[in-house]
């Protein structure tokens, strides 16, 4: 990566917040191609949007079948904080670009079971991070669901087919139930 195609502070590499290793701080050090900004700024659609074909990707908790997105909590368990991803999913939509929002489509509860980080829907208190209007495309090691401009069944359809394919006969009678699955879905 070397910034030199970047319409805003071209050949600087920009960041807010840094943690990492002795190694990191030391490649930081008075580096001259990287610059530090403050978050108002670094997460500022309107700054981002500069960037053309800007693409954000960022991690989630969990999606439900409509594509709601919850990068925060879960249930009314307190994980994280929503560390800008709206701005990013907002500033790459704005500029054209692509917004990937990414998870792994399972997880261990805390008793070792296999548990779906798609839910038919959000029902525990979950905070919800990026609306379903803006969520665009929901990555899981299965694959990618684009969800823009499509119908709740075929949003459905589509979240359904990143899921774990040992979870998804749930997740399709879930879907039945919400009533935003159609006997032509394809399975």
């Amino acid at each position: 990566m070397t910034n030199r195609k970047k319409e805003v502070l071209r050949g600087k590499g920009t960041f807010s917040i840094c943690s990492g290793s002795q190694e990191l701080y030391d490649f930081l050090d008075h580096n001259q191609d990287i610059l530090s900004t403050p978050m108002r700024w670094a997460n500022d659609p309107q700054v981002l949007k500069q960037f053309g074909n800007f693409v954000s990707i960022n991690s989630c908790i969990a999606c439900d079948l409509y594509g709601q997105v919850c990068s925060e909590t879960s249930g009314t368990r307190h994980i994280s904080g929503t560390g800008g991803q709206l701005d990013f999913v907002t500033g790459a939509y704005e500029a054209g670009g692509k917004s990937f929002l990414a998870m792994t489509s399972t997880f261990r509860n805390k008793q070792g079971a296999v548990r779906s980080r798609i839910l038919p829907k959000f029902t525990q208190g979950d905070v919800i991070t990026t609306p379903r209007t803006q969520t665009a495309y929901l990555v899981t090691e299965y694959g990618v669901a684009h969800l823009p401009g499509l119908p709740t069944w075929q949003r459905a359809e589509a979240i359904i087919s990143i899921a774990h394919p040992d979870l998804r006969d749930e997740l399709i009678a879930a879907a039945g139930a919400q009533k935003i699955w159609r006997n032509s879905n394809k399975r």
